[in-house]
């Protein structure tokens, strides 16, 4: 584990105002998810930019006065609380008690409960798109045998489909989603442990069975 990528280290640089590198990694880290969770509230995507700044400056500046405690809460439901009442403030200025959630769902920022579910499922996104990258960029597994994964597990392609593109057969195409999925789990674990997050409810393998990593 990098400790220089753990919650508790990028905390401890957030302290000191000249620790550049401490606040871009927790700005790396935390702006696409609230960027993500904010858009799937239904905001514009001028709106959930600067919603997730805001949220991050708030909660900076509340983490060095003191007023976040660790030991009372995951600091996801921290950055919620923030980004919701600045999310509340868009619905009032729009007049609406709710905001569209894509085409169907509707989140109620009235209900704290479907808020953080909200966030929740973009955290374990935000994961997933992390634990992809590291597999792309930094293992040693065949680009692809990762091509195969995305086409078959993202772009709901027919294994079919995937083995006549790639030049592989139908047989490759199920070991590649095996391999993969299976390197993703552990990515995803250990990023878990770096974030120090509960794993909740991703399986005892790391992955839900809906994110698409089953084997």
């Amino acid at each position: 584990m990098d400790l220089d990528r753990t919650t508790t280290a990028l905390l401890a640089g957030l302290f000191d105002p000249r620790n550049a590198a401490a606040w871009e990694a927790f700005d790396l880290r935390y702006r696409p998810i609230l960027v993500g969770f904010a858009r799937n509230c239904g905001l514009k995507d001028n709106d959930a930019n600067e919603i997730a700044q805001e949220t991050i400056v708030r909660f900076v500046e509340e983490y060095r006065a003191g007023k976040y405690d660790r030991t009372r809460g995951r600091l996801g439901a921290w950055l919620v609380t923030i980004a919701r009442y600045r999310m509340l403030d868009v619905k009032r200025r729009a007049g609406t008690a709710r905001i569209a959630r894509g085409d169907s769902a509707m989140v109620d920022l009235d209900d704290e409960r479907s808020v953080s579910a909200a966030y929740e499922a973009e955290r374990r996104q935000g994961l997933l798109r992390e634990a992809l990258e590291e597999l792309r960029t930094k293992s040693r597994v065949d680009p692809k045998t990762v091509k195969a994964f995305e086409m078959l597990v993202y772009h709901s392609l027919s294994p079919a489909v995937v083995a006549e593109q790639l030049g592989i057969s139908t047989h490759d195409v199920y070991l590649a989603k095996s391999r993969v999925a299976a390197k993703l789990r552990e990515i995803v674990l250990r990023l878990e442990s770096e974030y120090e997050e509960t794993p909740g409810e991703w399986d005892a393998a790391g992955a839900r069975p809906s994110d698409g990593l089953r084997a």
